[in-house]
């Protein structure tokens, strides 16, 4: 079974001083997929087998996607017989989702050749030990999460944009190192209210103004590159409005225009930042 899974932004980040059980900050999470996209490939096998294309920087066995399959299997009551292949085109450490992206997506396709539907609870019940993120990529269309940013509010419907994503040259801190900033003194998030609506209503000019992501600072207060990304982008001709997503690197820009996103990506990737030009989408099954 092959998936092509998109890697995702936060049109909305709103991180919450308080805590659940297990230590986590409250986080509510509205996301949409990219048109960007990894390919994840499943075969059945004597035994569990992982590869990535380029390779990954840790060993396999410390990967989402192998901590994905050895506890969907666990969790189904069989062995974790099955070949993994993963061709990765989104950056890491970007705040596009990638590992999150491969797990999901891996859960979704051995859910498929165990005969098991991706949303099933345990599956569901799975995604959300491996990753916070990892859920929303069992299924990926605009959806507001919440809980840890893991648990699924509901889905929404969003029209599809010209983005920009852009990626600057230094690296950026974790995600942990992120959050640990944050409590050093962010603050508490607006309300995604008029960001929801703005949704509904399909206008690119009020989505773009709704843009929201209080973790953001702090991902800048580590990568300052990345604030400079993120303004840069907002002073482009055609960009409506731009973000850094998630715990960064990466900022998008809403653009009003296909060609202006590939005017925006153009100029970038001369500046010497990674950049692409693409789009959001009502679905992963759009494109993938």
């Amino acid at each position: 079974m092959t998936v092509e899974v998109p890697c995702k932004v936060n049109l909305y980040l709103g991180v919450h001083a308080e805590r659940d059980a297990r230590g986590y900050h409250r986080v509510d999470s509205l996301m949409v997929p990219v048109a960007l996209c990894d390919t994840v490939v499943v075969e059945e096998a004597a035994e569990l087998a992982a590869s990535f294309s380029p390779a990954l920087s840790i060993p396999v066995e410390k990967s989402g996607v192998w901590r994905a399959a050895t506890m969907l299997a666990e969790a189904l009551g069989r062995k974790p017989r099955a070949r993994v292949s993963v061709t990765r085109r989104i950056p890491g450490s970007a705040g596009l989702g990638s590992s999150s992206a491969d797990a999901g997506a891996a859960l979704a396709a051995l859910a498929g050749v165990w005969g098991v539907d991706p949303l099933d609870e345990r599956v569901v019940s799975v995604a959300r030990r491996v990753g916070a993120d990892v859920a929303f990529f069992l299924d990926p269309r605009p959806s507001f999460y919440v809980g840890a940013g893991d648990v699924l509010e509901r889905t929404l419907a969003a029209p599809e944009l010209p983005v920009a994503l852009v990626m600057p040259r230094a690296e950026g801190g974790s995600t942990p190192q992120a959050y640990a900033e944050f409590d050093r003194g962010g603050r508490e998030p607006d309300d995604p209210s008029l960001l929801i609506a703005a949704l509904a209503s399909g206008d690119p000019r009020a989505i773009a103004a709704g843009l929201r992501n209080n973790l953001a600072p702090a991902a800048v207060t580590l990568c300052p590159e990345a604030g400079e990304v993120e303004r840069w982008l907002r002073g482009r001709p055609g960009v409506l409005g731009a973000q850094v997503t998630g715990s960064g690197t990466c900022s998008f820009a809403i653009c009003e225009s296909a060609a202006a996103a590939d005017a925006v990506a153009a100029e970038a990737t001369s500046r010497g930042w990674q950049s692409w030009s693409t789009k959001t989408l009502g679905s992963a099954t759009e494109v993938c």
